[in-house]
């Protein structure tokens, strides 16, 4: 596994913790919003391991606020981490699949791209953004890629308190476990190679 996220103390605990389970892990401090850091961790997972299987792309930011705000900062930073940063991944990986002849993006989206809140409007829309992408790329795959949406509803990350309204935090009681999640991913990537699970919704039962 090769791991890509911006702060390197908590990628070296999750890569050693990979290793003490007994598996293989490396990774690189990268920024999504721009495209070297994807080429980087392509780059990466092709030295250490010698091809690339699965592209999981799953940074996002969700500093949702009312319009009225206009909070113009945090909605262009949406746009650059939670669109551009999975287009920046296809660029870096859609190559290398081309020539393997195989390869899987995952892309994270969410259930607001599925029901529209108010003071989540941004936010739906680059989610949005991001299931029209995957749609579009699985078409053009012609069968030899695969393309997977996962579109979790509320689940505990470390978003920070900032970003969420008080009626977000209202829900933070019902939000399932982040390996609620990472089940959700394993199930799309151990289907047969010619299956491809276009998109696992997945929300607490409690959310509405």
């Amino acid at each position: 596994m090769v791991l890509g996220a911006r702060r390197p103390d908590r990628l070296a605990d999750l890569a050693s913790r990979i290793t003490d389970a007994g598996g293989e892990a490396a990774y690189a401090s990268i920024d999504v919003r721009r495209r070297e850091g994807l080429v980087t961790l392509v780059d990466l997972a092709q030295e250490r391991f010698g091809r690339l299987d699965v592209l999981v792309s799953n940074a996002g930011v969700m500093p949702i606020s009312p319009f009225d705000e206009l909070r113009v900062d945090d909605w262009m930073d949406m746009i650059d981490v939670n669109v551009k940063g999975v287009l920046h991944g296809i660029a870096a990986a859609l190559p290398v699949f081309r020539e393997q002849g195989s390869g899987h993006f995952v892309n994270t989206a969410s259930t607001a791209a599925h029901r529209i809140v108010a003071t989540m409007g941004v936010y739906a829309g680059t989610k949005m953004a991001v299931r029209a992408i995957s749609e579009a790329l699985r078409q053009e795959a012609d069968g030899r890629l695969r393309v997977t949406v996962v579109s979790p509803g509320m689940t505990r990350t470390s978003f920070g308190s900032r970003e969420l309204t008080p009626q977000v935090e209202a829900l933070l009681g019902i939000a399932m476990p982040p390996e609620a999640v990472g089940r959700a991913v394993a199930y799309a990537i151990e289907q047969p190679d010619d299956v491809d699970v276009g998109e696992v919704v997945i929300r607490p039962a409690a959310q509405t």
